[in-house]
């Protein structure tokens, strides 16, 4: 049974967006907690297949009983099980959060509950996909999902969901061009057989421009700068709802495709000088993580300056995955799985201060006559994240990014991770200096924090605190699973 799991994980919130508008067809107030119900169980389900995983090992799946090269494969490793239970959880956190904030119009609407699940059932299916084809496919059934979630509150969000549906299909269309261009040259699409045919090939221009081209469509999922216009506006306008759903799981999932395409694909020994893009990764990194925050630190917008913060940091955790070192490695991975959940608890945050408050701005939550102490201990907490400071997760993915750089005498990657930090720091400091400003002649109220937020907050509060009390063996199991 055990060895089914996989496709439990993916049919579960599949089957559920499939269902639900018959089950709510005359009682659309189900949609709501049936919808938490299914993530509930996928949480526990994603619990119970890491620790098969821990015990048993890889779960190597065919689809349909149907083997590789000819059927779909699957992979079920360490990374893929950690990486499915944190975005199960961030997504269950996001729902009860979004249970506050969700305009009424969608409180009971079955289709944007429809549309969250299928969307979940996507980004399930892109971490275990063992195949360039089928990454390719769920790729496209997490992102259509997430469009009409950008525009499904109307007004200017439609324009800025269009855009992100124009973009995200020229990446996918790049994307599916570098899949032609390596089947043409090896025949296969599946990753085992193709990580034995490439060595021989990579001088190919078949396989340079394949593999050019599926970086560059990913880069475009992942919102890695300069290719990352669709992102803070998305963010921006999607319903409050929405937005700690997406900032926490869209970009991650697309890191978690390349990273499992180059360390599948690019073998210890493979020549990688003739694939110009493959050269430049850290470079990359390097560029946006330094902008990222640049551009966060110059918004006034407090969705905007926390979506290009999530643009810095996606260049933070390409810097750690392609250094080539597993304590790089094992760090930038570590710092994936905590940049969700801060992710998740920053949208959270912007949303609750446009719902308390209504602050979109740091002017407008500078004269805010109200404040909330559970608030402020969540911002203190994500803000020592976000910075990288101990105890917390972010100071430890930070740390090892480092370690890893020195050890390759990559100091320009080293700088860039601090630099990073101290642009995370800076506009940080425009926000408490926003947050506990006391407007003359205002004495601060008390806001009342009802449970839902309360514990969908706390919970992301709580989590980055674990992950950095517990990090050593978090590390080590992400260390393991490079096979160091």
């Amino acid at each position: 049974m055990s060895h089914q799991l996989p496709i439990l994980l993916f049919l579960l919130p599949f089957i559920g967006g499939v269902a639900l508008p018959l089950v709510t067809a005359k009682n659309r107030a189900l949609a709501q907690p049936l919808t938490l119900l299914i993530m509930g169980l996928l949480v526990v389900l994603a619990a119970i297949n890491l620790s098969v995983v821990l015990s048993t090992g890889s779960i190597h799946y065919a689809l349909g009983g149907w083997a590789a090269p000819i059927g779909i494969a699957w992979l079920d490793d360490p990374l893929a099980a950690v990486v499915v239970l944190t975005i199960s959880g961030v997504s269950l956190l996001s729902l009860l959060y979004g249970r506050l904030v969700v305009p009424s119009k969608l409180r009971q609407s079955t289709p944007y509950y429809t549309l969250i699940l299928l969307m979940l059932s996507g980004l399930v299916g892109i971490v275990f996909a063992a195949d360039l084809f089928n990454i390719f496919v769920f790729l496209e059934l997490a992102a259509l999902p997430a469009y009409a979630l950008v525009g499904i509150g109307g007004g200017k969000a439609l324009v800025y969901a269009y855009r992100y549906l124009l973009l995200s299909s020229f990446g996918a269309t790049l994307y599916l061009l570098g899949v032609g261009h390596l089947y043409a040259a090896t025949g296969t699409l599946n990753m085992a057989d193709l990580a034995q045919r490439l060595p021989s090939l990579m001088t190919s221009t078949a396989v340079v421009g394949g593999l050019s081209f599926l970086f560059l469509g990913l880069a475009i999922k992942m919102a890695l700068l300069p290719l990352h216009t669709w992102l803070p506006d998305a963010y921006e306008k999607a319903p409050s709802s929405v937005a700690p759903l997406l900032a926490s799981t869209i970009t991650k999932v697309a890191i978690v495709a390349w990273v499992r395409i180059e360390y599948s694909l690019i073998t210890p020994g493979v020549e990688v000088s003739h694939v110009p893009v493959l050269v430049f990764l850290e470079d990359l990194g390097i560029i946006a993580a330094i902008l990222g925050g640049a551009l966060a630190l110059i918004q006034t917008d407090i969705k905007r300056m926390f979506a290009y913060g999530g643009i810095g940091h996606i260049g933070l955790i390409l810097i750690g995955a392609s250094l080539g070192n597993s304590t790089a490695f094992a760090g930038a991975m570590f710092y994936l799985i905590n940049d969700a959940v801060m992710q998740a608890a920053l949208f959270m945050l912007a949303g609750a201060l446009v719902h308390y408050y209504r602050a979109h701005t740091l002017d407008q939550l500078r004269q805010a006559s109200t404040r909330s102490a559970w608030l402020s201990s969540v911002l203190i907490i994500v803000a020592i994240s976000m910075v990288g400071l101990p105890p917390t997760g972010g100071f430890f993915g930070k740390w090892n990014i480092i370690l890893g750089a020195l050890q390759e005498q990559h100091y320009l990657a080293a700088f860039a991770v601090v630099a990073s930090t101290l642009l995370t720091l800076a506009y940080f400091v425009k926000v408490f200096a926003a947050w506990f400003h006391q407007p003359s002649g205002h004495t601060a109220r008390a806001a009342v924090v009802p449970p839902s937020l309360g514990f969908s907050m706390g919970s992301a509060a709580a989590a980055m605190i674990l992950l950095g009390l517990f990090s050593d063996p978090v590390f080590q199991f992400l260390l393991a699973s490079t096979g160091a």
